[in-house]
């Protein structure tokens, strides 16, 4: 810890700003990995509660379990069973749950984005953290003494390279996290669309047996 401390002061101001990013960066890595899971549990829980009575072509009883549902899979199944009531065909309905699929994207992918771009942010301001420091260490070294120049400069350019490698150090976990949460949310919303294709085809079989 000690030792992390000081690498960190012998950084200068820009390692502050980069400490600062890791914070708010994986706060928002573990805000939406949280999320994502509740989700997906929550979207399985009531499709499995259902989808039974989907296929039993009892639609009512579908739309009364999801009515005013307020996960992402209840909204689009609210959307596509009510619109069921009135349509002529199933091509309405699947119109109406691509709207309602529409809106809870955005959701979904909150924030997601920010952790992308902190990442790199926080690679630029390593190295403009190593440049600024850099000029600081030539602008100390023209008056020094030209015995103490070689050993002045070496120690000066090993500081200015911290922020270098703090910026590096935080950017490739945001990264990865980043990667990881864009695949997760993909599965959520491919699960939401497998949900609307079986719901249509459930749909249309009521509709064939009719």
């Amino acid at each position: 810890m000690t030792d992390a401390i000081r690498f960190i002061q012998d950084g200068g101001f820009f390692m502050y700003p980069i400490l600062l990013i890791l914070f708010v960066g994986m706060g928002i890595v573990i805000e939406r990995f949280m999320f994502l899971n509740r989700v997906k549990n929550a979207n399985k829980a009531l499709w499995d509660d259902v989808y039974p009575s989907i296929q039993k072509g009892d639609t009512e009883k579908a739309l009364k379990a999801v009515k005013d549902n307020e996960t992402e899979i209840g909204r689009i199944l609210d959307y596509g069973l009510t619109r069921n009531r009135t349509a002529k065909n199933v091509e309405d309905v699947e119109t109406s749950m691509e709207e309602a699929l529409m809106e809870v994207l955005p959701r979904l992918e909150a924030r997601t984005p920010f952790i992308a771009t902190f990442a790199n942010v926080a690679t630029l301001l390593g190295l403009l953290g190593t440049v600024q420091g850099l000029i600081v260490a030539f602008a100390a070294i023209a008056n020094a003494d030209p015995a103490e120049k070689g050993n002045l400069l070496s120690s000066s350019i090993s500081v200015a390279m911290n922020t270098t490698a703090f910026g590096l150090i935080v950017a490739i976990p945001l990264l990865l996290a980043y990667a990881f949460l864009q695949s997760r949310t993909g599965e959520v919303v491919e699960s939401l669309e497998m949900a609307s294709i079986k719901l249509l085809n459930a749909l249309r079989q009521i509709r064939n047996n009719a």
